[in-house]
């Protein structure tokens, strides 16, 4: 309990407040922590108290204000800074449930088919959501020596019973942008998963490498990016801004607004810019993608981000614990707040999910904005819209249909991945010797029965059944032999050959890429 009091007082000191003259909210914690340190039937546990307290005062605020204590603050670092071994996602705590924010790419979470959204509620058959276990609790359960296994149970939107995956943990890098290439002489394609401390240097040097191939325009993929450092993502917008382009602006009630501004001397001023986003888009993603589309400077191409736009500012207590306390809201360039509402607790939770039931996924006609949230950009005067996330200049809808529910049963189990795996354990030597290039391999391999085969046994053991019979199978397998290609590709070469498979047959990439080749980007802009 003295740590309350201490706060109080330590709160009051910051503020220049004599005790005498504290608020009576900041007298009534004090007040309340004196009379159960001196009157409580039993010893109480003043620093459990102090925990949950502080918590729970942070808990009234918004969704991202959070606390940390001394070891979870230094290990929730090593996500941005480091490397580690662990399972390979970035995750968030909302309502003592930990969700998947993004899974690292190639890491094993990924590789076993664990995806964006999807709780974790149980680590080795012992359960840790809603249960009050402490981040580092958990963090301990997920991380481990490397090669070592860990079984995650996991509860999927749209599955109606826990899913189960066992996990060999591995080293985590944070590279941040994965893939790069050329789509074609003229046209280049980078990919960056999150902002970190190193990401500005990755991609300049992803850039410099694709403008020595000939690049005159950039597709620039933000899709299942959930943000990270603010700095990163103004670094990289300097790199097509003009010199005093407003980037983003933060504004809170005490902290008045801070303008960041681009410095100048950007690499890519010139070239058409296409930018991906989807409904995991944020908050750093969000902050870049609404400068570019703000200054008229390229074409936004997707599907509306998820409007994280607050600002936490880390304020660090006396024993090693912090609090990212939210403190200003970020606005784009013309003004638009990227923060979607969150005043029931619920609904933004589930906004991702009522999105799919509203039919936004599917049609950009379900969508609707108030006038009031009506503004324009900097350059051309388009009309754009604020109220959350970043709506896309041209939508493209997600494709529900192409999937059976015997593939996603497949893919939920991680079937497809795990007979990847296999089959390449088992024919690496002849594939590595057959195609000498991912051109090769694009053109010339096919899924034989050899795979099919191998993924019939994974599908009987993890007790997937095929219910539609034949005509199912002949709608399954045009999509999951593509995917099976996929994976295969990544395992034999990295992470831009997959991404590069894979775009072939991505309907918002194959927009960017249509846009991106127009000669006249005003004119795409403003769809004359």
């Amino acid at each position: 309990m003295k740590k309350i009091i201490f706060f109080v007082f330590a709160l009051a000191v910051a503020l220049g407040t004599k005790a005498q003259q504290m608020p009576e909210h900041l007298l009534k914690l004090m007040y309340t922590g004196n009379i159960i340190s001196n009157f409580y039937v039993d010893s109480p546990d003043n620093d459990k108290i102090a925990e949950e307290a502080v918590k729970a005062m942070l808990k009234e605020l918004d969704p991202h204000s959070t606390y940390t204590d001394k070891k979870e603050t230094k290990a929730l670092l090593e996500q941005m800074q480091g490397s580690f071994s662990g399972i390979g996602i970035q995750y968030n705590m909302v309502s003592d449930t930990l969700y998947v924010i993004q899974t690292t790419p190639n890491g094993p979470s990924e590789r076993a088919g664990i995806l964006a959204g999807d709780k974790v509620v149980e680590v080795n058959d012992t359960v840790i959501a809603g249960v009050k276990m402490t981040r580092t609790d958990i963090m301990s359960r997920l991380r481990g020596k490397k090669g070592s296994q860990v079984k995650v149970g996991i509860v999927r939107r749209g599955i109606n019973r826990l899913l189960e995956f066992n996990l060999v943990r591995d080293d985590i890098s944070t590279e941040t942008v994965d893939a790069a290439y050329m789509i074609d002489k003229k046209n280049g394609y980078i990919r960056i998963t999150s902002f970190g401390a190193k990401t500005h240097n990755e991609f300049v040097a992803k850039l410099d490498s694709l403008k020595g191939l000939g690049m005159r325009n950039l597709v620039l993929d933000l899709q299942g990016n959930g943000g990270g450092f603010l700095n990163a993502a103004v670094d990289i917008a300097n790199e097509f801004l003009a010199r005093e382009s407003l980037v983003v602006y933060t504004e809170g009630r005490t902290t008045g607004r801070h303008d960041y501004m681009a410095q100048g001397g950007g690499r890519f001023l010139e070239g058409n810019v296409a930018v991906l986003v989807d409904e995991t888009s944020a908050s750093a993603s969000e902050i870049l993608a609404g400068a570019i589309q703000d200054w008229d400077r390229g074409v936004v191409v997707g599907r509306r981000s998820f409007g994280k736009g607050l600002v936490q500012r880390p304020f660090e207590l006396f024993d090693g614990s912090m609090i990212r306390l939210t403190i200003a809201r970020y606005y784009t360039p013309s003004g638009r707040c990227i923060q979607k509402p969150y005043s029931d607790s619920i609904k933004y939770e589930d906004d991702l999910m009522q999105r799919y039931n509203s039919g936004e996924m599917s049609s950009a006609d379900s969508i609707h904005f108030a006038d009031s949230l009506k503004t324009k950009t900097l350059r051309l005067g388009r009309t754009v819209y604020g109220g959350g996330g970043i709506m896309p200049d041209y939508f493209v809808p997600m494709d529900t249909t192409k999937y059976t529910a015997y593939h996603r049963a497949l893919a939920a189990k991680g079937c497809i991945i795990q007979a990847s795996l296999r089959y390449l354990d088992e024919n690496r030597e002849e594939l590595v010797s057959k195609y000498r290039s991912i051109e090769e391999f694009d053109e010339k391999f096919v899924v034989d029965d050899r795979y099919m085969t191998i993924l019939r046994e994974q599908a009987l053991k993890d007790s997937v059944e095929l219910k539609g019979g034949d005509e199912e199978l002949a709608r399954t397998l045009p999509e999951l032999k593509k995917q099976l290609k996929m994976y295969i590709a990544r395992d034999l070469w990295d992470m831009s050959e997959f991404i590069m498979l894979y775009n072939k047959y991505s309907d918002s990439f194959q927009k960017a890429y249509e846009l991106v080749r127009c000669k006249n980007m005003d004119k795409v802009l403003l769809k004359d």
